[in-house]
């Protein structure tokens, strides 16, 4: 079966982005977040969309494959699972505080913590011309 054109560049932009590492995406988190926060009806802003989707789904991506490698390496431990709500949007980290390990939201989760689940709504406002 031949891969069609669109596919071929959608799975070259993957491996492109792939080849990028986590942390120095989320660098740029905050910038492209904020940018589509201000919607404005231009190329840019839709640009930029894409852009803080991609970021979000290196994240995204990366979590999963980090509860999945650790739940094929614990067999029948089934105690473990994965906070959904963190991969919305990254928490904000005081500046002395020591770097989150890859797989820190892989923990057991309690029936109160489950209640206090947040992701981060982002509320887009769009611009008026000036």
């Amino acid at each position: 079966m031949s891969e069609s054109y669109l596919e071929k560049a959608l799975l070259k932009l993957a491996r492109q982005i792939n080849a990028y590492d986590e942390a120095s995406l989320m660098s740029l988190w905050e910038k492209y977040a904020e940018k589509v926060r201000c919607f404005e009806p231009t190329r840019r802003w839709e640009e930029s969309v894409l852009v803080f989707n991609l970021i979000q789904s290196t994240r995204f991506k990366n979590q999963l494959f980090n509860y999945n490698w650790a739940q094929s390496r614990l067999p029948g431990d089934d105690s473990m699972e994965i906070d959904l709500a963190s991969l919305t949007a990254p928490r904000k980290r005081d500046p002395g505080d020591a770097p989150a390990a890859p797989d820190s939201t892989l923990k057991e989760v309690s029936a109160e913590d489950k209640k206090d689940r947040r992701g981060k709504l982002l509320t887009l406002n769009p611009k008026h011309p000036k």
